[in-house]
């Protein structure tokens, strides 16, 4: 009886790595409600009021601000849960997702 080699080798993968996030931004406009960002941010992010009212302030003040670090996956379904809730209401809403920097 003939002896039987296998060719199989075991590989470990060492080169494992966190999954790149991505951060959502939100952008100032001149004719969406202020209410109705403070709704998103509720609803969508999952923000509490008052951290949505402060995101709301700042996004007012400076142009833009990050609501929220996730992976891609989540980040693009948040954008367009929140840009298709804008749509629907008739408001110029602009969101969009990009990789988080590595600092």
């Amino acid at each position: 009886m003939a002896k039987e080699h296998s060719q199989l080798r075991e590989r470990q993968r060492t080169d494992l790595r966190e999954p790149q996030r991505y951060k959502v931004i939100i952008y100032n406009d001149d004719f969406t409600t202020m209410e109705f960002v403070v709704t998103v941010l509720v609803q969508v992010f999952l923000k509490s009021e008052e951290e949505a009212e402060a995101l709301m302030l700042q996004v007012h003040h400076s142009d833009k601000a990050v609501v929220g670090i996730y992976s891609y996956d989540i980040a693009v379904s948040k954008t367009r849960k929140a840009t298709s809730m804008a749509r629907e209401q008739g408001y110029p809403l602009r969101l969009t997702v990009e990789p988080e920097s590595c600092e």
